[in-house]
């Protein structure tokens, strides 16, 4: 059996299409809209990401912000970064690019930003926001995952209410940023949901729990991770992966979680690596960065897509 692939890049240019005209209808209603990103250091996989962003950006005439602090910056300066974007009218959206340096704390840095401009909702007022199921901003990559599942799903003719109520997701990896919401928007759709980490593979065996799997959801960062003998015949896989590694000729491609070539061979479908969550979740951060300006000037945006805010009435003042 060869896995149907689920092309990201194809629904990446849809997406790209809408997103156009929502950023033509935002200037056109004399909204403002800019996209700043803080980057600590030289890391390749973040600095790959904001390339592409910056792409993107330019492609879609979005005012792009780069904060690029040396690896050695101190945590007050890389606040001090993030209040001066948060009090900058020309920016909707900020992004702080992960990993950053040990000696920096996430979560104090994540704090810092103005939770109406935190498009990634790692303010801990956006996470709980998305865990009670009225998100203000859905994480790019966890939105990305099931809006290609559901466009994936439309594309075989299968009714996505019925495929979510009667499967089994599973969901490997529970990072804050991919994992955790991933599990939260499984709920939302009704799905029966397991989280388990790499933690799994050195004790009872992932494969436990893996191979029960309607839909499988890897994000754990760890390549190779799950092979052909962890899934099921008609399982779903989305890699959401992105490992670089260094190939015979001196050039760096990326790898995702998931070994392609045996689970390939057995599952019902699959997502590359590149080319499947990442494309998606580019146009995805920009959309966030669109929802964002219209926030900010009062004018919440009607729903559209899979992980858009259900009801701008129930999206709260920020203070």
């Amino acid at each position: 059996m060869n896995a149907q692939v689920i092309d990201g890049r194809a629904c990446a240019r849809s997406l790209k299409k809408d997103l156009a005209a929502d950023v033509a209808r935002l200037r056109e209603d004399g909204l403002g809209i800019g996209l700043a990103t803080v980057s600590v250091g030289e890391e390749y996989s973040p600095g790959a990401y904001e390339l592409r962003l910056r792409r993107l950006a330019e492609e879609l005439s979005v005012p792009y912000l780069p904060r690029t602090l040396p690896g050695a910056a101190s945590e007050t300066e890389v606040i001090a970064t993030v209040t001066e974007l948060n009090e900058d009218p020309c920016v909707s959206g900020i992004l702080v690019l992960r990993p950053l340096p040990s000696h920096i704390d996430e979560p104090t840095v994540f704090r810092a930003i103005d939770p109406r401009k935190d498009v990634e909702a790692v303010h801990p007022e956006n996470a709980g926001l998305l865990a009670l199921g009225v998100p203000r901003f859905v994480p790019s990559t966890a939105a990305s995952v099931y809006h290609l599942l559901d466009t994936w799903l439309d594309s075989v003719g299968e009714d996505r209410a019925d495929f979510y109520h009667r499967s089994l997701i599973v969901v490997v990896g529970r990072s804050n940023n991919v994992g955790k919401p991933a599990i939260s928007l499984g709920y939302e759709r009704q799905a029966t949901v397991e989280s388990v980490d790499e933690w799994a593979d050195r004790t009872t065996g992932i494969g436990r729990h893996t191979r029960w799997a309607d839909v499988l959801i890897v994000a754990a960062g760890k390549p190779g991770l799950i092979k052909a003998e962890h899934v099921s015949e008609n399982a779903i896989v989305i890699d959401v992966g992105i490992n670089p590694r260094e190939g015979p000729d001196g050039r760096v491609h990326m790898v995702g979680d998931v070994d392609h070539e045996s689970v390939a061979s057995r599952v019902r479908a699959l997502t590359p690596v590149p080319g499947g969550v990442g494309p998606v979740t580019d146009v995805w951060l920009l959309r966030n960065t669109v929802t964002a300006a219209r926030l900010l000037a009062g004018h919440p945006p009607a729903d559209r897509a899979a992980g858009a805010p259900r009801s701008p009435r129930l999206l709260p003042e920020a203070s």
